[in-house]
């Protein structure tokens, strides 16, 4: 009895579509391959690791401590850019293409269950931040080197290094305050409603 009073309402809850709006609809699993791609990509990042830190592992007697910082920098750009396709991949899957179901799994992760398409920006403008962070550190520490034959920068190199890590940071906050001007203007909407209501 129950069941069959809980079907009907199941029907009722999703709406019979026209085939046009189900092929429209239906196109978004064309980004599955795109997803799959950056997993393939993932794993690529994680020989890559295991390359480095083999060699820095293997070498370290070596080499002076400012290369084995150099090194370690290198390992956790590598990893902050797994973290970003993580994002990517996670994220942008459960926004854009189906639902994960991951709600009460014990690994869900934090950010998953207020996920949306402006979160999901102003997360991925972020951590394009933190990674442009890492590689400008870098770069300064090997500035010492400028001029030098161990040199593999310029300073007109650095230079734009630092202008287009400014350009980041500038887009990162105004993609975050473009975002928090939405949320003001829904929420003036949404009080105006329930005032009208009342």
């Amino acid at each position: 009895m129950t069941s069959e009073s809980q079907a009907p309402l199941s029907r009722a809850a999703s709406p019979q579509l026209g085939l046009f709006p189900r092929l429209i609809f239906g196109s978004r699993w064309l980004q599955v391959p795109l997803y799959v791609g950056l997993i393939v990509a993932q794993a690529v990042y994680v020989l890559l690791f295991l390359k480095e830190l083999w060699h820095l592992a293997a070498h370290w007697f070596d080499v002076n401590e400012q290369q084995i910082m150099l090194a370690v920098l290198g390992l956790i750009d590598v990893v902050m850019i797994s973290n970003l396709l993580v994002m990517v991949i996670v994220g942008g899957y459960e926004t854009f293409v189906s639902r994960l179901n991951l709600r009460g799994h014990p690994d869900e992760p934090e950010w998953l269950s207020h996920v949306n398409a402006s979160v999901l920006k102003i997360k991925l403008a972020m951590a394009i931040v933190g990674i442009s962070s890492i590689s400008l550190l870098r770069t300064f520490i090997e500035a010492g080197n400028l001029g030098t034959a161990r040199s593999n920068f310029t300073e007109s190199g650095v230079m734009w290094q630092v202008i287009i890590h400014i350009t980041f940071i500038v887009s990162a906050i105004g993609i975050a305050w473009v975002d928090r001007l939405g949320e003001a203007a829904h929420r003036k909407a949404a009080d105006h409603a329930k005032a009208a209501g009342h």
